[in-house]
């Protein structure tokens, strides 16, 4: 595979037509990009457990390969034992009417995946929870939990869902941002001449969160503060290291002065050896003809 694309969720990408990217190379996609371009996407990366589920829930990962962190199979006659283990049936109906574990349906799953804490962790929160606020309603109440929910994902036939660790012989993952972990499958799974990054804004050009998912299920409200770039730069700059046979063309919306235009100082040494270029999404849909 010579072209790679690999499309972060900053609000760059807003007006790109994402569809002009299939058939020229595989298109990786992060987190949320699964629920408006679930044809284009060609595999997707998720590491924070909500999302994480919520994508395979969906059915995505039955569909087109998935890579999540920390993504354990485990045999369902063990189910019981690992999640509803020391929990009486009196806490456990207790603990259903407050929805704390959010799972798709089993069916004939062989196998499940849970993260969060177990079912006896959640009696004791919720019992915490009704004592430090005993007037709330079950829905305050709820929203108090809400953090420390169980998900659980039984796997499906037809599972194309795998554990970011199992790309490369170490069988090991970095704990990088998604954006930077999408990077790395892709050249450990598809072993591109060329890697293009659109919608990685890594900065904001405002005072507030730049990506196109916020305030919806699993992001943050438009209100934050913007996330601090430095993780990703060095994690994006790192991969650039380790392969200095691939070509990384950073492919930003316009080339003016704003931020998410900007070259990366941090950057520099890779600009200036060619192995980074700077396009803007015009030059890129003129490659693409």
């Amino acid at each position: 595979m010579s072209k790679v694309f690999c499309i972060g969720n900053g609000e760059s990408r807003k007006d790109f037509n994402l569809n002009i990217l299939k058939g020229k190379g595989k298109v990786y996609g992060c987190n949320a990009i699964y629920r408006d371009y679930p044809d284009v996407i060609d595999v997707l990366t998720a590491v924070d457990n909500g999302i994480i589920h919520e994508i395979y829930h969906s059915g995505f990962a039955l569909k087109k390969p998935c890579y999540f962190r920390n993504w354990t199979k485990v045999p369902a006659d063990m189910y019981q034992s690992i999640v509803e283990g020391f929990v009486s049936k009196q806490e456990l109906d207790e603990l259903k009417d407050y929805d704390v574990i959010r799972m798709n349906e089993r069916e004939n799953a062989t196998e499940f995946v849970i993260h969060g804490t177990t079912l006896q962790g959640m009696v004791s929160i919720l019992r915490n929870a009704k004592k430090d606020y005993p007037r709330s309603t079950k829905d305050i109440v709820k929203k108090q939990i809400k953090s420390s929910q169980i998900n659980v994902s039984w796997i499906k036939e037809g599972d194309q869902s795998h554990d970011i660790r199992e790309v490369w012989e170490e069988y090991k993952d970095h704990g990088w941002a998604c954006g930077a972990s999408s990077g790395f499958v892709a050249v450990k799974k598809e072993q591109p001449k060329e890697i293009y990054l659109i919608g990685h804004d890594l900065v904001s050009d405002t005072n507030k969160v730049n990506n196109m998912y916020k305030d919806t299920k699993h992001y943050v409200t438009s209100s934050n503060t913007p996330t601090p770039a430095v993780n990703w730069i060095n994690q994006w700059y790192t991969l650039m290291e380790w392969n200095p046979n691939i070509q990384f063309i950073k492919v930003n919306k316009g080339m003016d002065t704003m931020p998410t235009n900007s070259k990366i100082t941090e950057w520099s040494k890779w600009h200036k050896d060619g192995r980074l270029q700077y396009i803007t999404q015009a030059q890129l849909l003129d490659r693409l003809k």
